[in-house]
């Protein structure tokens, strides 16, 4: 977080929500914090969350869908606990971002695999997760 890289990915996130926000029904921000559980809080790189969820300082609800992108010092391991409070809150899109590769991932079923795509086939939001690289400058 606070680097150049990390910053123009979740930026390229962002942008790929808010270019189909009125067609998805969608809000998308940055670091909005979560109150994940009664005594734990997290922020997301990006939420993303439909437009007739109430408007709350910080979220009780469970948002649409979460975005985390790796900074350097990240590790896999240390964000797997942090995507299991997502994933308790019941957040159904939760996924992962590893500029490095770029490699995706989705967080669902307390796994975390390879993704090529946000959403699944048939879903009304689904696109191929390389189109977020595609707005990168």
């Amino acid at each position: 977080m606070g680097e150049y890289d990390h910053a123009s990915w979740q930026e390229a996130i962002l942008e790929s929500f808010r270019r189909h926000k009125a067609e998805w029904g969608l809000r998308v921000r940055p670091s909005l914090r979560l109150q994940t559980s009664p005594t734990r809080f997290r922020v997301p790189d990006v939420t993303v969350m439909r437009r007739d969820q109430p408007i709350e300082q910080i979220l009780t609800r469970p948002p649409f869908a979460v975005f985390e992108v790796l900074s350097p010092e990240d590790t896999l391991r240390r964000m797997h606990r942090k995507l299991g409070d997502y994933a308790a809150m019941g957040i159904a899109h939760v996924y992962v971002i590893d500029p490095a590769g770029p490699v995706y991932y989705r967080f669902q079923n307390g796994d975390l695999r390879s993704a090529q795509h946000f959403g699944a086939p048939g879903e009304a939001i689904h696109f191929p997760l390389a189109a977020i690289a595609a707005l990168l400058d």
